[in-house]
């Protein structure tokens, strides 16, 4: 089985030289967009470590779960509604089951895969990076029958591209912009690239392109807004559009990340160019993915993991943590702090940015899954479950300097718990379960996807979708696979 996929119907141009390429720019800044444009270029599915496929069928597995519950959501509804009217075209699955252009696909799909909070994060980038990547990918492959080991090739180096640019912006980039919109928008691109078997200039055209549409602002959370389910969308949509023009010789910026009105300095207050091709090649960085088990915003799920622990330690079940404690205090980091601040959120959508809301479910349900989030759980002037009602005001909330200083390598988290009986429990950590420093089984991660699509879709599915991930390299043609795996009646 070939480590590519089948020849594109369009011939690119010729590939001109670059003046000046190899040299960097003027003020001899390193040429990290050609760098990284010839990687992602000339990396063949047999040189991937066998540590790495697995992890890549992992994200993929993990992206399913997400994506096919999200796909009956009404945010995902409506984006599925839009494409609809973009054109009738045949050439890639939207799910749950309708047919669109690969353009559109990647667009609806990439909405539908983040809007539960329960699709990947990486810490150092701060970026979920199935959302954008893997509906790329899977568009393309579909749309040019790709096999499965171009597809999952093409997904691995997508978080290639993306996480290692979102690390090199990292932290401040993620001050105003959301760099699952942003930095993915290169994973995207360099997913649906190598699907087109871009040659290296024509990658870097596809790179250039991908930068220029780059965006994603963090206003949306002060309304609840859903430009965050649109953020991964809108990536995958760029990503492909980026790719499809560099594969007919439209160009893009050659420096785009390290230009000087690049990437890097029009989007970060400080930025490590390096970043993006230290171990490049031999440190991939979908090993260092982490996988959510609660839904809601990565940022609380340390907190939420010392808070389960708490309350096993003490035995509590049900609401007994309500009449045991006076006071909580939670210590964490300031980037974090910032996106889950609310105290009292008022909406679903603002319970899963509070991170006072989700350690009180924690502590007195057990767990912080969907049905902790049900819309008759809020009202206008607040949360309207009564014993996590009567808990919040008895939570503070402080940003502790040394745990920022660990962050993004750590997402720290520490509680201290007094109780009506004169005691005082605390504890900590720097990582929430389902990251590599604090890892969860496969079968942990196989069983969350099981869990949240036979309940949509029916057992079959739902096992039908874990076997076939399994074997993804053997697949034949990824366009004949997908059919099998959608239901049009959900």
């Amino acid at each position: 089985m070939p480590d590519t996929a089948t020849a594109p119907a369009l011939r690119p141009a010729p590939s001109p030289t670059v003046p000046g390429e190899k040299a960097g720019d003027p003020q001899g800044t390193p040429p990290v967009s050609r760098h990284l444009a010839e990687f992602l270029a000339g990396v063949a599915f047999s040189e991937l470590p066998s540590v790495v496929i697995a992890d890549t069928k992992l994200a993929v597995l993990d992206w399913f779960g997400s994506a096919m519950a999200g796909a009956l959501e009404p945010p995902a509804q409506m984006a599925r509604s839009v494409v609809a009217g973009f054109g009738s075209a045949d050439e890639a699955t939207v799910l749950p089951g309708t047919r669109s252009s690969a353009l559109g696909a990647a667009l609806a799909n990439g909405v539908a895969s983040h809007i539960l909070e329960l699709d990947d994060v990486h810490k150092g980038s701060t970026l979920h990076g199935a959302a954008p990547i893997v509906p790329a990918a899977l568009a393309v492959a579909e749309r040019e029958r790709s096999d499965g080991r171009a597809f999952l090739l093409a997904v691995a180096l997508g978080y290639e591209g993306a996480l290692r640019v979102g690390e090199a912006v990292n932290p401040s980039h993620y001050r105003f912009w959301h760099p699952t919109g942003t930095a993915a928008t290169f994973g995207a691109a360099a997913a649906a690239g190598s699907l087109l078997r871009l040659d290296p200039r024509r990658m870097l055209d596809a790179l250039g392109t991908a930068g220029t549409q780059a965006a994603g602002l963090w206003e949306f959370n002060a309304d609840g807004a859903m430009s965050k389910h649109l953020h991964p969308g809108k990536a995958a949509f760029n990503g492909v559009l980026a790719a499809d023009l560099a594969r007919v010789g439209f160009t893009g910026a050659t420096r785009i990340l390290e230009g000087e009105r690049g990437f890097f300095p029009a989007m970060s207050a400080s930025h490590d160019a390096a970043r993006v091709v230290d171990g490049l090649g031999t440190q991939w960085k979908v090993s260092e993915n982490c996988y959510k088990l609660h839904s809601c915003c990565g940022h609380t799920h340390t907190a939420i993991d010392v808070a389960l622990d708490l309350r096993d330690q003490r035995g509590w079940l049900g609401h007994d943590a309500l009449d045991q404690i006076r006071d909580i205090r939670i210590a964490t980091y300031g980037p974090g702090y910032e996106i889950v601040r609310e105290t009292n959120p008022r909406t679903p959508y603002q319970a899963k940015f509070s991170l006072a809301y989700v350690v009180a479910a924690a502590l007195l349900e057990g767990r912080v899954g969907l049905e902790q989030f049900a819309d008759d759980r809020f009202l206008p002037s607040g949360v309207t479950e009564a014993g996590i009602a009567a808990l919040l005001p008895r939570i503070r909330i402080d940003v502790d300097p040394e745990l920022t200083a660990r962050y993004p390598e750590a997402w720290p988290a520490h509680l201290q718990l007094a109780l009506t009986d004169g005691r005082t429990m605390e504890a900590g950590s720097d990582y929430p379960r389902g990251n590599p420093e604090n890892p969860v089984s496969l079968e942990t991660l196989e069983a969350k996807a099981y869990e949240l699509i036979a309940p949509r879709y029916g057992d079959h599915l739902a096992q039908r979708i874990t076997e076939v991930v399994r074997g993804l390299e053997e697949a034949p043609d990824m366009a004949a696979l997908m059919r099998t795996l959608v239901r049009p009646e959900a």
